[in-house]
């Protein structure tokens, strides 16, 4: 049965075998916008690409099955897999975001969603003593990364979604760093996980899609709702470089996270650097709390330099490691936040949560790890 199979498993047969007809090995790629009726009042089960795709088919349902959702919902990218989380509001709502989170998000919540009546404040959800005085009754769901993008911060999910239970407030997980190969938010009592499947799930630096899935039937129906209504949809072949990425997700996850945990250490010791954050180290704060929900400690990291104006020289000077955004593919980059990933973020909710002019985040990949160390080495000078 397949609660019986490992991840390992489930992730290599990302799907195998679909095709019944031909035996494909791989899903293949419906590259059809509409598709045929055999009569008046008679349907294949596919009427047209927006509403539903054979291949966009198959990898949702992976993704359902990864996270141990009911159904999951595939779009053109991470964000617009957000943004389709409005059906689930009303105007007058309140959303509580973590307050450290990727700044496309802040952006889409501060000058979409604010425009559209829907409201969010930002909290610890380290502090569940902090969590624990919300009054407002207005609160209807927490967004919640953890480890945060991209200080790392650990939220103690068990906790959150028991205090989110007793005031009937959904719990929202943005699962793209762990991926579900290393947590499941879902099965920890979450309502609902999204993810940038540009990242892990699919690898390569290659595709934007993202993901909704959801464990309850009726916010799965909403959410799919939308899907069709809007448009936002993965397209066919993006759906099968999803799939032939999933494929590989354990094997380029581990080979991540080997890597990591190295070059973590490393910059622990290396002169100039003043701070990292990275949850396998041993004092990283929640790093017990993180073990308890995930089995890993994730690829990606955080180090603040001694010297603001050595930033300059380590984006510049890395060879091997490509000064570029995103994160999640087989290729280490680095990025600086304060102008990229978290630029639309106020500069003074910046400082206040640590987001300054000497942090750079790293995106550690599976190249061999003395070099990827020797190429920070000589870029840190």
């Amino acid at each position: 049965m397949t609660d019986q199979k490992s991840l390992e498993t489930i992730v290599a047969h990302a799907g195998i075998l679909t095709d019944l007809t031909t035996g494909a090995i791989s899903t293949p790629i419906y590259q059809t916008a509409t598709f045929g009726h055999p009569e008046l009042g008679k349907s294949t089960g596919y009427d047209y690409s927006r509403t539903a795709n054979p291949t966009r088919c198959v990898l949702e349902k992976v993704l359902a099955e990864l996270e141990g959702g009911v159904d999951a919902s595939a779009f053109a990218s991470g964000m617009a897999a957000i943004t389709s989380l409005q059906v689930l509001f009303s105007p007058g709502d309140v959303i509580a975001l973590s307050d450290d989170l990727y700044g496309g998000t802040y952006r889409l919540f501060e000058k979409i969603f604010r425009h559209w009546g829907l409201q969010s404040e930002y909290l610890d959800f380290t502090n569940i003593a902090e969590v624990k005085k919300l009054t407002d009754a207005r609160v209807r769901a927490f967004f919640i990364e953890t480890p945060t993008n991209p200080l790392m911060k650990i939220t103690d999910l068990k906790k959150v979604i028991a205090f989110a239970r007793s005031r009937n407030i959904l719990v929202i997980v943005d699962n793209t760093f762990m991926t579900p190969y290393c947590q499941r938010p879902l099965l920890l009592g979450a309502d609902i996980v999204v993810h940038s499947g540009t990242k892990y799930l699919s690898g390569h630096n290659d595709t934007l899609f993202g993901a909704v899935i959801s464990k309850d039937i009726d916010a799965a129906g909403k959410i799919s709702f939308m899907q069709n209504a809007t448009g936002g949809v993965v397209s066919p072949f993006d759906s099968w470089l999803a799939l032939r990425g999933i494929k590989t997700l354990a094997i380029r996850f581990d080979r991540a996270q080997e890597n990591a945990s190295r070059i973590a250490r490393w910059l622990t010791k290396r002169k100039g650097v003043k701070k990292v954050y990275y949850p396998g180290l041993p004092d990283h704060p929640g790093r017990t709390i993180h073990f308890g929900q995930a089995t890993g400690p994730g690829a990606i990291l955080s180090f603040r330099l001694a010297d603001k104006k050595a930033v300059r020289r380590v984006i510049n000077f890395v060879e091997t490691i490509t000064f570029a955004e995103s994160l999640g593919g087989v290729e280490s980059l680095i990025t600086y936040p304060v102008t990229q990933t978290h630029a639309d973020i106020p500069e003074s909710l910046r400082k206040r949560i640590g987001i300054t002019g000497d942090l750079l985040r790293l995106s550690v990949g599976i190249e061999g790890c003395d070099d990827l160390i020797a190429d920070l080495d000589q870029a840190i000078g």
